[in-house]
């Protein structure tokens, strides 16, 4: 067997406070309530882009920070925040919400995203010196209309831009009377191909691939395309590819609430283990509605909004090269229709079914990283500290299976977990952020093993009420198996490698104690 690698990956964030007011959800409801004191207070609690940079988390998210630096960085996060922060980083970077006005007007096929005039030629100017928007890319964003015609717009449905206490543009809707084609609709589709549009431009040039090489696209985001006949129809993949030039690819949307990039990843190992295609990309984009979605909460509470943030990310599957990071395809964990929703079934079903079949013991995993969204969002909303309830759920079966002791069960924790740092967009937190830091760690021999846990609420969809749950083990990789052609890329299986490895040490030990037998006895 051979096993399919992660040979890239990358990860952005977007400040986005006005698309938040104009169109998350929970402002969409209290700003139809005349009497809500939280709309009237919301504006006071809005975070500056400086302050939305130096906030350690999005450091972290973007690779600037290690998660040891975070764990060890004093809280509130929100009132330490970080000296000399950078925009951009290793994996990829957090841009202001005007540069992603424009980058949504580069986005859009339908001449939906309409901006003032001033302001095209102000976006135009600072993303001309960004390292990834090309000419080409810029000569897709008209030109500006008059800020009255803007307004007339808004008046008749269309979503407003705002940015900087004034309006700079709006999003119309695409159609009359299909309500999937609204403006606020197309303002979302729009928002998450954008976003995906920049984390796979990041992902091309962190893998050091040509767009061109780029067989097949997995989109993986919460939104869904389509008009009234074929209401999720798609495609985002196809039109996020179109956008930054990967020509011969095509591609396809995956949608599982939370889990989707779980599903979405070993999909893309699956068609690349078959040799179905060499390089497939894994994307997903921002979710509007999740923009401000506990921010009730936070001004309650006298805190920052702090789902200020569209996140999106990238992940590059491919070939083996025998030197990055395996994915291994022998031992997925899935919640199966039957499991239930127990803690432990759950828990059972994602992380130790998967260990038992490579005949591991929880403590042979480096890290875990389940639903990793940042607590300092989900505890004043009364949701507690959503990774470390993961990382006592799996402690905690580990003790039942006496793997390890009750005592030792904080220092599992400890060292086997991690602090949350996603924003809460839904599918973004779901194992997929410690991917780019996993990578890092094992190319640099620090890690050998983690594993990604994708956890979903399917009862949100009306549909059923089943859980669902997926995760996969990526593992540092061992190289080329000797006896293989080095022009296949490929490793045998790691049981394969760990037994050849094992069996080679064991003779040379073997060989050292008849070396001793035979000074001192003579024996053979």
């Amino acid at each position: 067997m051979t096993f399919p690698v992660i040979s890239g990956s990358s990860y952005i964030l977007v400040h986005a406070p006005n698309i938040m007011m104009a169109a998350g959800t929970t402002q969409l409801l209290e700003k139809s309530n005349e009497k809500s004191e939280y709309f009237r207070r919301a504006p006071a609690h809005i975070r500056s882009f400086n302050d939305a940079l130096a906030y350690p988390p999005n450091q972290a998210y973007i690779g600037n920070i290690s998660l040891e630096e975070l764990k060890n960085h004093k809280r509130p996060w929100y009132e330490n925040l970080l000296q000399g922060a950078r925009r951009f980083g290793p994996y990829g970077e957090i841009m202001p919400e005007d540069e992603f006005y424009g980058l949504m007007a580069i986005s859009d096929a339908f001449d939906l995203v309409v901006l003032e005039k001033s302001f095209v030629a102000q976006v135009k100017e600072k993303l001309s010196v960004h390292p990834f928007i090309t000419k080409n890319d810029l000569s897709r964003i008209k030109e500006g209309i008059d800020l009255a015609n803007i307004s007339r717009l808004v008046e008749s449905g269309a979503i407003e831009l705002n940015f900087g206490g004034r309006l700079v543009g709006c999003v119309k809707k695409a159609h009359d009377r299909d309500e999937n084609l609204s403006a606020h609709t197309m303002l979302e589709n729009t928002v998450t191909k954008a976003s995906a549009v920049l984390a796979l431009k990041y992902l091309i040039k962190n893998s050091d691939i040509s767009p061109q090489n780029i067989d097949y696209i997995i989109e993986c985001s919460e939104e869904a395309c389509g008009d009234m006949n074929q209401r999720g129809g798609g495609n985002f993949a196809k039109a996020i590819g179109e956008v930054v030039g990967c020509g011969n690819a095509t591609g396809a949307d995956i949608r599982g609430f939370c889990a989707g990039p779980a599903h979405a990843i070993v999909n893309a190992s699956a068609l690349v283990s078959a040799g179905i295609f060499k390089n497939v990309a894994v994307v997903a984009g921002g979710a509007v509605a999740k923009l401000g979605m506990n921010g009730r909460d936070h001004v309650n509470k006298g805190i920052p909004l702090l789902e200020d943030m569209l996140g999106g990310f990238g992940v590059l599957v491919s070939s083996n090269d025998g030197k990055n990071p395996v994915v291994r395809t022998d031992s997925v964990g899935k919640h199966a229709i039957a499991t239930g929703a127990s803690p432990q079934a759950v828990i059972q079903s994602i992380v130790f079914d998967p260990l038992d079949k490579l005949s591991l013991k929880a403590t042979d995993v480096d890290k875990y990283a389940p639903e990793l969204q940042n607590p300092e969002i989900t505890e004043p909303a009364g949701a507690g500290d959503v990774p470390r309830a993961n990382f006592k759920m799996i402690a905690a079966l580990a003790v039942r299976r006496g793997e390890i002791e009750k005592a030792n069960m904080e220092s599992f924790i400890e060292k086997h977990g991690m602090p949350g740092f996603a924003p809460t967009q839904g599918h973004i937190p779901s194992g997929v952020p410690f991917i780019g830091h996993a990578r890092d760690m094992m190319l640099e021999g620090k890690m050998t093993r983690a594993m990604i846990i994708g956890k979903g609420s399917l009862f949100l969809g009306r549909m059923t009420n089943l859980f669902d749950g997926i995760s996969f083990i990526i593992e540092k990789n061992r190289g080329i198996v000797p006896g293989k052609k080095a022009a296949e890329g490929a490793s045998e299986a790691m049981q394969t490698e760990d037994i050849t490895g094992y069996l080679a040490e064991a003779f040379r030990e073997f060989a050292e104690f008849l070396k001793t037998r035979g000074k001192g006895d003579g024996s053979k």
